[in-house]
Order: structure tokens, then sequence, then C-alpha cells
């Protein structure tokens, strides 16, 4: 999906009680993502200040409280654990999110850090936004942390613009005419000391929602993103990645049909939410374009996957398609991935997924990355019984009474019952 709501085609814990606390606090705020929510489509919303008809900004997440020890052990590495981490918002809110959201997986480590251009104008696709500082400064707090920006290809990018002017767009970029615009944007990342930063660049381009689509001319789509990226890889001190990102399925057109090449593309992501309705996870797994032929496609390439986008979407509160999904980048080892975190696909900021939310939190609790250290087979946690304290022996011609061992526990020892008080006199 893209900054708004995602894509226009439909195809293709429980935390009880403070889940809901969460998503009530969140109403507002967990929905300001990269676009203004729409129900046609499934990308983040964008923060108020700087995307077309975005919501009022809402407070800040409050902190969720931790629950009772996980299956895992926080404090135990886990071997060669993908990075991953999660859409929280675009802007500041997102940065003060993470670590809430690491609180609520028992302190797991959260590498990855996503966010989104604006393209609305040009100016915003220079990074002339106030926000890109604060994640700056998440980004080099810790040197093994990872910074996703998604870039729009195009101003106006969520404004319907027509095929014809698409086309002639796209032209124009691959003769060159918009180059001092990702000049500019790859000048600014590295005066703010991210010049490693994950470019997913021209993100979901299969489908039909952005004016940075390659439908309209594929050919001239893939000259303007190698243009694009060779400009921004010659600007000094740069040290980009970037990440070809279709969304999964083939949409509008096939996404081979857009991959611009080996020599400028550095990972090969996908954007791949629960939908459409009805489909199984094995059916997104062997769909044409779907989750198994990106594996393919990367691998004979010689490229990392990633799943910048993914999530819940057309299925509901969906377990199954949790553990389905995680186990698969548990499998294939992309080089990271980020959860959509708002209603209707998140687990952390929506209260609607409750038992998705339960198996997302019992898989990644605890959970640190790229740990050379075997860690344990999980155990459950036991539940906890009150400790039975020792009797006495019944006195003679008594017989103790079985009042369960909680009864027990509270009244300090077993009831006895005489054998002669009924011939017992009153005195």
């Amino acid at each position: 999906m893209a900054p708004q709501h995602k894509r226009i085609r439909v195809r293709g814990l429980a935390v009880g009680a403070a889940a809901v606390a969460v998503s009530a606090a969140l109403a507002a705020g967990p929905t300001a993502g990269p676009g203004t929510a729409r129900t046609d489509d499934s990308r983040p919303p964008a923060p108020a200040p700087t995307m077309p008809g975005a919501t009022p900004p809402a407070p800040a997440a409050p902190a969720v409280p931790l629950p009772p020890a996980t299956a895992w052990d926080a404090r135990v590495p886990r071997p060669g654990v993908p990075a991953f981490g999660a859409f929280l918002a675009s802007d500041a809110r997102g940065v003060a999110r993470m670590e809430q959201l690491s609180r609520w997986l028992g302190g797991a480590e959260l590498r990855v850090g996503h966010t989104y251009l604006p393209g609305n104008h040009w100016s915003d696709i220079e990074g002339d936004i106030g926000f890109l500082e604060d994640w700056a400064h998440w980004r080099t707090a810790e040197d093994d942390r990872m910074l996703v920006l998604n870039v729009p290809m195009q101003e106006r990018n969520e404004e319907g613009v027509p095929d014809d002017e698409v086309r002639r767009l796209l032209r124009r970029g691959a003769a060159g005419e918009f180059d001092h615009h990702f000049r500019a944007l790859a000048e600014r990342l590295v005066e703010l000391k991210v010049p490693d930063a994950i470019l997913v660049l021209g993100w979901e381009m299969n489908g039909t929602t952005y004016t940075h689509r390659c439908g309209p001319d594929p050919e001239s789509w893939k000259k303007y993103w190698n243009r694009i990226v060779t400009t921004m890889r010659a600007v000094p001190g740069q040290k980009f990645r970037f990440d070809f990102t279709p969304s999964r399925g083939r949409d509008a057109i096939p996404w081979t049909q857009c991959y611009p090449g080996d020599d400028t593309v550095d990972v090969i992501g996908m954007d791949s939410y629960d939908q459409p309705a009805g489909m199984s996870f094995d059916e997104q797994v062997r769909e044409p374009y779907g989750l198994q032929a990106h594996v393919d496609f990367a691998k004979a390439h010689g490229k990392p996957l990633s799943y910048p986008e993914w999530g819940l979407f057309r299925n509901g509160d969906n377990p199954e398609y949790m553990r389905r999904m995680l186990a698969w980048m548990d499998e294939h080892r992309p080089l990271y991935n980020t959860v959509t975190d708002y209603c209707p696909h998140g687990v952390w900021q929506c209260g609607e997924n409750p038992e998705s939310s339960r198996v997302y939190r019992s898989v990644l609790s605890g959970r640190s990355h790229d740990s050379d250290e075997t860690a344990p087979a999980p155990t459950p946690t036991p539940t906890p019984t009150p400790p039975v304290p020792s009797t006495p022996l019944p006195p003679e011609n008594c017989s103790p009474l079985d009042l369960g061992s909680w009864v027990e526990y509270w009244l300090g020892g077993k009831l006895c019952l005489r054998f002669d008080w009924w011939s017992r006199s009153t005195p």
C-alpha cells in the first residue's frame, strides 16, 4: 500500500483489557501514518502537518504495562533473528512509540524504523520534512539500527493522476528532468547522518494507486528508476540501499515487468497484506507473482528479501495468517520486515485483532537480533499454585475433611470431624 490506506483493487494479546484500553486511547493517533485513511486501500495515513486531508494529531500512545513473563525469557538472545520493526506513524509520534512497542514485546529489540516521505510536492520528496530529523536521531543512537524510508517518485503521488499524464511524467523523469530533486534528498540524508538509509523507491509500482506507478510505460519507469539511483549514488558520503518493492500478486501489471535491473536494485521487497477476502495463506504463497515467486525471483537475482509492509486486512482477526507469515519470514530470512501497525492491519495499536495480537506478541516477545548463542527451547510459564502448609496429624477419634487445597490453604489446615460428636453431652 502507500501512504494512504492501500490499493484501489480488492485482490490481491490478546492482551485482553490492555488491548482494548490501548485501542481506545489511540483511536485517532494509530491511524495517522503516511496518508489519509481510505477504505479501498491499505497504507498508513499520514501525519497531519504533512499529508493532505490528514486527521488532527493524536496524543502520543501511552505506555503499555508489561504482562507476566511470556514463553521466552527476554534476557535470552535468539539466534540469528531477522531484523524487524513496525510502522507506527510517519512523524515524531512513530519514533516515540518504538520504545513503547518494545516494552509491550517484553524488551524485544526493534532494529528497524520505518517512515514515509509525503508525495504532495517536490519539496516533500527532497526531504524538507522536519520529522526526518527525529528519525535520524533514532537511527544514529544505535549502530545496528536501520532506517527504512519510502520515497515517492512523483509529486501529487496520490491524486489520481490519469494514465496519459503519468506516461508523460515518466518520460520526463527518464530524460533527467527531475534528477535535481533526488540529488537534494540524497544530500539531505547525508547531512542528517543517515547515509545508509534503505530507500523504498516508488513502492507498489505494479498497482494503480500512485502517480509513480509503472503500468502506463514500464520502459520509461525503469529508465527513470535507474536515473534516480544513479543520481543519488553520485552524492559524496552516501551508502544507500535501494529496495524494489511491489505489492503481492499480479495487480495492474506483473511486477517483474517493472524490474529495473540488478545494477540499481539492492533489495527485492514485497508489500503483502492478508487479502483478498477468503484467500488462504497457502494461496498467497502459490498465486502468480505471490510470496514464493518473490523468494524465487530474489534468489535468482542474488538479492536479499524484505517485507516493508505486511499485516492483516480483508480477513479480519486472522491468527493463522499471523502465525504463518511470521514463520515464513523466519524461514526465508528477509533483510528486515516492518508490520503496518494501525487498524485494520496492526497488532499493537489496533484492538480489533486480539487473537492475531496474541500470536505476534508470543512469537516476538523478548527477541534480540543476530546472536550466535543458542537459545533453549521455549517452555510455558507454569500456572502458580498456592503452597500447601504442612499440617499435624489429626487427633485420635477425628476424621479430616477433604475441602480442597485452596480452602485448606486459606483456613491454614484441614478441618477435623470427631467420630463421637453425637454422643457427647453438653456441660
